[in-house]
């Protein structure tokens, strides 16, 4: 296991402004936070359903973080997203569904995300063995030009008959196709909290006009508007990109544009500069940490992998957030190193001198 000097020494220089923060933005004591009891405490309250409760147990009682509040959480659904030539000609091993579900295993995983087509192939060997995460919906890079909108692939049924503990899907917040996404995903949760499954939402931004002297759709500002969308809809976990910059609603506020609403404070009071504080930004929009905050691993960078995802991890950790979503930084590497990569992630989680800023 990693120690809190291993940890330090993979963040070099923002070592002490990561591990040494104090937060004075949304003090911690406002937020709902991880634990052993997080079903309990935090979804127990709620309309959830006893079979949705189960399902939420089994993802929080599994692999190395089982019974700590955190999920660490492998999703490769990158072969229809991405074409699994680029996803997978680092790692032609990945083609084969079994290995991914074997990666999350051998990682200590608390639950693998992908296809109905992954999943469905090694259902029967292996939907006992770790918790199932369907992609119920997604993008594809054939039509052409290439567009952007998330689309059905399958039916909550479907999920639930190959043994899934939970659903995922993804929202195009801010894209054309949006208020659509938003029914038929909504309409599918309600769908899968009646058969007994938990629910987690990809609250991803998409718009050419996101993308102006910074990637805005990296601001915290509009992630967090985003994460709102997503709770609203009851998603049990929502998962985001880590937030880079602010001041999405200014930027798109400028000229003779007029977007959406904004409050001052959003800058000055409730973030600061900090990675950590913008981060929390994005969990009180899950209601306060009510509703799980997971971030995105991010793309391969190669050697750089390694402390970048120990890096998101932290900066997660110490926001409140419950977890990381790691996938293209593990298994486009050899099974053993990115089985590594995914256990320094869940020992940044499981080091008790890592606390909430």
């Amino acid at each position: 296991m990693l120690s809190l000097d291993q940890i330090s020494e993979l963040l070099g220089k923002e070592s002490e402004v990561l591990l040494q923060h104090q937060s004075k933005t949304i003090d911690k004591s406002m937020l709902h936070l991880p634990g052993p009891d997080t079903v309990n405490r935090i979804y127990q309250p709620s309309s959830r359903n006893p079979q949705v409760l189960r399902s939420l147990g089994q993802l929080f009682g599994h692999g190395r973080l089982a019974n700590t509040g955190y999920l660490s959480i492998l999703p490769v659904d990158q072969g229809i997203e991405h074409s699994a030539g680029a996803s997978f000609a680092k790692n032609p091993a990945y083609f084969d569904p079994e290995n991914i579900v074997k990666l999350a295993i051998e990682g200590g995983c608390n639950a693998v995300a992908s296809t109905f087509g992954v999943l469905a192939a090694v259902s029967r060997q292996y939907a006992h063995r770790i918790p199932f995460i369907v992609k119920i919906n997604h993008n594809e890079l054939l039509t052409y030009p290439n567009r952007f909108d998330q689309v059905m692939y399958g039916t909550v049924e479907e999920a639930w008959n190959l043994g899934a503990a939970a659903v995922g899907a993804t929202i195009y917040f801010g894209s054309e196709e949006s208020d659509r996404q938003l029914v038929e995903v909504a309409q599918a949760f309600e769908r899968a909290h009646e058969l007994g499954m938990a629910t987690i939402l990809w609250c991803y931004l998409r718009n050419d006009a996101f993308k102006k002297d910074v990637d805005y759709d990296l601001s915290a500002d509009l992630t967090g508007q985003a994460n709102h969308l997503g709770v609203t809809i009851q998603a049990d976990i929502i998962k985001q990109k880590l937030p880079v910059y602010n001041g999405g609603f200014k930027a798109l506020n400028t000229g003779t544009s007029s977007y959406g609403k904004l409050d001052e404070r959003i800058y000055t009071t409730l973030t600061s500069d900090n990675p950590i504080d913008l981060c929390r930004y994005q969990v009180a929009n899950c209601y306060m940490g009510r509703m799980g905050l997971i971030n995105s691993g991010g793309a391969s960078a190669g050697e750089a992998d390694l402390a970048d995802a120990v890096r998101t991890a932290v900066i997660n950790k110490r926001a409140g957030g419950i977890g990381l979503i790691s996938g293209r930084k593990a298994f486009q590497r050899p099974m053993a190193e990115g089985a590594a990569l995914l256990n320094a992630i869940q020992d940044v989680y499981l080091n008790e001198q890592i606390t909430i800023a």
